[in-house]
């Protein structure tokens, strides 16, 4: 009688990036957070498992919504789910007690080549986290050049930009791109083979136009605003970046709303400062300690920022003191 199949191992489970230095930046835990980027559930199962009385876990990307009616049946009604974009969050809830963002692409979405986000699988040129509106591929076969180079430049810091675009140009031009491993090709094939260690050659350019299919700048911005609506005086907002430009615009957001931003020209007039609506934890950036670089290489390059809420009335801000990168077209 043959042997039976061994079982395979359960997957393990998903462990998000700086949440044990997060927890302990906001202890104690308690009462109604929003996690504004559910993703796989980590930073929304911390939160509960610490202390929290309530977590609203908001994702535009129904997959995470599918995904959590298994894992939060374990929470009853400690869980609850929105489908949204985070940019809307005080449509959802407000009064919060604190509000945790964790930006970027999940492992959720990488790990799914049908999705279109990885350069090392190859699935449809996709990239929608709400799976819905233009695609990748609309954005990679009808941008002008010019517009594409901008695109890549501005939104991934990919300094071969022109060179790439031109390249995405010329291709289009033969057939449509219609797969990530298509695309991923044309770009390795404009810059250097990386050395040992360094980053796949279709890294930034990917990154960037994930950012332009899915507005993730100008949500980002609209998510920060919204945040600071929905937070109650004393609430504390947690952020997690994984590029330079994200960390800026967050750490830009937040010296301006601390009122950390210099004191201006001893020369110049004295100008009343408004009351500042956010309290900074800490002036630096908290990232990933020698622990969680083993466990998760995946952190090297995440930064985490924290700040309280004030009991100052939430106001506009102006956009390009925060440094959004803008595009000649203005999106």
């Amino acid at each position: 009688m043959a042997a039976a199949a061994a079982t395979p191992p359960a997957p393990a489970p998903h462990v998000p990036v700086l949440l044990r230095p997060l927890l302990a930046a906001v202890a104690p835990v308690r009462g109604v957070w929003l996690d504004g980027t559910l993703g796989a559930g980590g930073y929304a199962r911390g939160l509960l498992d610490a202390g929290a009385d309530r977590v609203i876990g908001v994702d535009r990307d129904p997959l995470a919504l599918e995904m959590a009616q298994g894992w939060g049946a374990d929470y009853g009604d400690r869980l609850g789910l929105v489908q949204g974009n985070f940019a809307q969050m005080d449509d959802h809830a407000t009064d919060l007690d604190g509000v945790v963002l964790d930006l970027g692409v999940s492992s959720m979405q990488l790990d799914r080549p049908e999705r279109g986000f990885s350069f090392r699988q190859d699935g449809p040129l996709d990239m929608r986290m709400s799976q819905a509106g233009p695609t990748a591929a609309d954005l990679v076969n009808d941008t002008p050049e010019g517009a594409l180079a901008d695109i890549l430049f501005l939104y991934g810091e990919e300094r071969a930009s022109r060179r790439i675009a031109r390249a995405i140009v010329r291709a289009r031009e033969e057939a449509p791109i219609e797969t990530t491993l298509q695309l991923a090709g044309i770009v390795e094939r404009c810059l250097p083979r990386p050395k040992p260690g360094q980053a796949h050659p279709a890294t930034r350019s990917f990154q960037a136009i994930r950012i332009a299919v899915n507005d993730e700048y100008g949500a980002l911005i609209a998510g920060l605003e919204a945040a600071e609506r929905a937070l109650k005086p004393g609430g504390q907002l947690a952020v997690v970046t994984f590029h330079s430009i994200e960390d800026r615009m967050v750490k830009r957001f937040l010296q301006i709303r601390a009122g950390a931003t210099g004191g201006g020209s001893r020369h110049a007039p004295r100008v009343e400062q408004p009351d500042p609506q956010f309290i900074l934890k800490s002036r630096k950036a908290i990232g990933p300690d020698a622990q969680e670089l083993d466990e998760n290489p995946r952190a090297r390059s995440a930064k985490l920022r924290v700040a309280t809420r004030t009991g100052a009335p939430a106001g506009p801000i102006d956009r390009n003191a925060i440094g959004l990168p803008m595009l000649k077209g203005g999106k």
